[in-house]
């Protein structure tokens, strides 16, 4: 899932109690609805905030693309959907205490959401059948039942080329998927059924060891169909009908997005706060300011210059993360079109002088796509795919090995037919507002410029505009991150499809794609992995991307807030939160 602003995002907006109203997915960007609140720190219409009451305020990201379950491709905009829908599993709280968090934070793990249960059963043709068993008066936030059906139109919904989802590829091992995505089938030709209105049968084409995670990600969440008719459902509460342990109450644009406990969820009396309201904006030195005042009780971004003080004090925690920052170049397009040309830029970063000097939060410098702490073949029992037998790093991504990069990287660019960057095209970087991003931006100007002797002009976009921008290759080269959907190195590779909604870069090779293709469908643990290994070998053997870093997850939280539970996923949920 992308990656947004390292350090950008939200603020203003008001604590609001809000109806009880239906809730569900919605484009980013959209015109708000709901009345106008005041901002943090100043007073309520009534001149004071409610007593009695327990608010959590968030500050993780600026104004969400769209929270519609089935287009939302952003991490800030998939925590949102968590606390407001529900699909066949969830992440609940495992009660382990997550390292790193000084106990503010515990493990999320895998289990029932909607479905109690659910069968296995390996067919003899090897296709795989799972039938998931929905709860007893499971309902949707307007009171409507919860039905087996609704699942069966959101997955079709999800596949069907006129959604146009960039996730589509998500559900892509379901029976028929592709043939469907790729508009060679109708979307009732999907492998899912519902018998009765309590029973979901999805059939895989081949048994996946990562499918019950996915039935726990937004794209795969349920919408109703009589909802998502209306056009502009997603714009206000009255209409964001939703199935989670939240229902929006609120949202202005620019400023919140405000949810209460639905009244109607299936574990309604385990919910805690009485309010979570989502801040937005992208000044960072606002950000910490709430933070401080009391105004934000939770925050992911901080000012740069502000990091060495807060990891001094102990305010600022840091975690895992399955999440590589990296720099996309526009395959497709002169001058990046030149695989030599890709490479020299790639060796020509100084990631030891990103993580030591922007980033510092612990990030690990880059020599591969696929991050630290994904799972090899033998799970969280064996060694993780970087370290396994044809993991390791595809360059030396420290400072010690820069000199010798650098030389290696002029070589290229010289023969590509640009010696010492002669004749080289102007290009421009293209990142998203925020300050770290711009601080990055800048080194890498500087060492493109000091190293290659090129010219790298700078863009900065908003969020959605700059979401935008880069999908539709409209760049040359593009700041981009990628956290993991699941635990698995699949989440990291079969973006790059050709074709595929989130190769950003536009990158497009035959052999790649029936290697994916061949691990999808592969049996052997083993064998799979392997195939997986010769994938990346040709991503990064084509210099597609050029990973920087391995993130970091960074939060503050306020010391009276109890029972978050995190993902490093990038998850961090707070519907079961108590206080003091």
């Amino acid at each position: 899932m992308k990656k947004r602003k390292l350090l950008s995002l939200l603020l203003a907006g008001a604590m609001v109690v809000g109806l009880l109203a239906g809730c569900g997915g919605g484009t980013q960007g959209t015109e708000e609805t709901g009345g106008a609140s005041p901002a943090p720190g100043t007073e309520s219409p009534s001149g004071e905030e409610p007593s009695g009451e327990f608010v959590i305020n968030i500050n993780i990201a600026s104004e969400p693309q769209t929270i519609d379950p089935a287009l939302n491709t952003a991490v800030d905009g998939a925590v949102m959907l968590q606390h407001m829908f529900e699909g066949l599993m969830r992440w609940n709280d495992s009660g382990v205490e997550t390292p790193g968090s000084d106990g503010q934070l515990h493990n999320a793990e895998i289990g029932p959401g909607q479905a109690e249960t659910y069968d296995r059963v390996i067919n003899d043709d090897g296709t795989a059948t799972y039938t998931f068993h929905l709860r007893d008066g499971i309902t949707w936030s307007d009171g409507q039942p919860v039905t087996a059906s609704d699942f069966v139109f959101a997955w079709q919904r999800l596949v069907d080329p006129e959604t146009a989802a960039d996730y589509s590829y998500m559900i892509g091992d379901v029976v028929n998927a592709n043939a469907i995505i790729n508009g060679e089938m109708d979307p009732s030709e999907l492998g899912v059924s519902a018998p009765d209105d309590q029973t979901f049968v999805v059939t895989l084409n081949n048994d996946i060891p990562y499918f019950l995670e996915i039935c726990a990600f937004p794209a795969c969440f349920p919408v109703r169909e009589d909802v998502v008719s209306n056009a502009e459902w997603t714009y206000t509460p009255e209409t964001y009908i939703s199935n989670g342990p939240y229902v929006m109450s609120e949202r202005v644009t620019n400023s919140h997005i405000s949810m209460v406990p639905n009244e109607h969820y299936w574990d309604f009396e385990s919910l805690g706060p009485d309010v979570i309201t989502f801040h937005m904006m992208d000044d960072a030195n606002a950000m910490i300011s709430g933070y401080r005042s009391g105004d934000l009780d939770y925050i992911e971004n901080m000012p740069v210059d502000e990091i060495p003080t807060l990891l001094a004090s102990g305010e600022l925690k840091i975690v895992d993360y399955l999440s590589t920052y990296y720099v996309c170049f526009q395959n497709q397009l002169e001058p990046f079109d030149d695989p030599r040309v890709r490479e020299a830029f790639t060796l020509a970063i100084d990631r030891t002088y990103l993580v030591n000097n922007i980033s510092q939060t612990g990030e690990v410098e880059a020599g591969a796509y696929v991050p630290n702490g994904v799972y090899g073949a033998d799970g969280a029992t064996g060694p993780i795919f970087r370290e396994e037998e044809g993991g390791g790093d595809y360059y030396d991504p420290t400072s010690e090995a820069y000199e010798a990069n650098c030389e290696r990287a002029r070589e290229l660019l010289a023969e590509a037919g640009y010696p010492n960057g002669e004749g080289f095209p102007v290009v421009e970087y293209l990142y998203n507002t925020d300050d770290r991003h711009q601080a990055i931006a800048e080194a890498l100007q500087n060492m493109w410029e000091t190293e290659l002797g090129v010219d790298v002009t700078l863009r900065n976009e908003e969020w959605n505009s700059f979401l935008e921008t880069r999908k539709q290759g409209d760049y040359s080269i593009a700041r981009n991150g990628w956290t993991a959907d699941y635990n698995d190195p699949m989440s990291f590779l079969d973006m790059f499809l050709t074709g595929g909604g989130n190769n950003d870069a536009k990158f497009e090779n035959e052999q790649f794609d029936a290697l994916i293709a061949a691990a999808k469908a592969e049996t052997d643990h083993g064998a799979r992995w392997a195939t997986l290994h010769q994938a990346e070998d040709i991503l990064m053997g084509e210099w597609a991307v050029a990973p920087l870093f391995y993130y970091t997850h960074k939060f503050m939280m306020n010391d009276d807030i109890q029972g978050a539970y995190y993902s490093p996923l990038g998850y961090t949920m707070f519907d079961r939160c108590t206080q003091g």
